[in-house]
């Protein structure tokens, strides 16, 4: 999908720097034409780099990347990290690496970052937030991640999840935004956008509920979930 530039008064053409379909789905509910362009970054963690920090620098650097390519529209980087006491846990990088994982994250807290930059041309700056938000384990057994670790569902996602996953629903509550440990907080972006000029025609937080299946944060990353 796309929305070229033209006059003064033409849609911004806008890109997603993401190659995620977490992320493409979000877009697309927020009604927003788009296309997509991935973004070669290196996304090794940077020497004493805390988590939001890190996430902060690699939505930029997605961003720009792009941008580099196509400096005239509208550039949406975003990266999302899961830690587990100060550890970045990333991808898995085979089905036990990822069943390893979920045995460490098992009925314990966890923190779960997302960046989300904005690279706009017509202001000449970076826009980024990054969210934070805690997720509380269940106490899931060894069966049960077996069975998940097999869907292959756990080998594409930091931290060898996905919160939304309705078989293994993995998570007890969380505090903060669950379409941000998803990978893209919503409401955190239709603000930026906003700002760049680009305003989502849908209702951003029935979007958000529609997508997750859970109440909308709003963008207060505070707010606390238990189902």
């Amino acid at each position: 999908m796309s929305a070229q530039t033209g006059g003064p008064d033409a849609p911004a053409r806008v890109i997603l720097a993401s190659a995620s379909p977490r992320r493409r789905e979000f877009m697309e509910r927020l009604g927003v034409p788009f296309e997509v362009r991935l973004a070669d970054v290196d996304e090794r963690n940077g020497t004493n780099e805390r988590p939001a920090e890190l996430v902060a620098r690699l939505s930029r650097h997605k961003a720009q990347a792009v941008a580099a390519q196509v400096p005239d529209a509208v550039i949406v980087g975003a990266d999302t990290i899961v830690a587990l006491d100060g550890e970045l846990l990333g991808k898995p990088v085979d089905p036990a690496d990822a069943a390893e994982m979920l045995r460490r994250l098992r009925d314990r807290p966890h923190q779960v970052y997302s960046g989300v930059t904005l690279c706009a041309p017509q202001r000449r700056e970076l826009l980024t937030e990054v969210v934070e938000s805690t997720v509380w384990m269940r106490p899931y057994t060894e069966a049960e991640i077996a069975a998940y670790v097999d869907s292959g569902d756990a080998l594409d996602k930091a931290g060898a999840y996905g919160i939304q996953h309705a078989d293994f629903h993995p998570a007890a509550r969380l505090r903060g935004c669950y379409s941000s440990v998803m990978g893209l907080p919503l409401c955190r972006l239709a603000s930026l956008l906003a700002r760049a000029g680009v305003a989502p025609p849908a209702d951003v937080q029935a979007v958000c509920r529609a997508l997750t299946g859970m109440p909308c944060c709003g963008g207060d990353d505070r707010r606390m979930l238990t189902w």
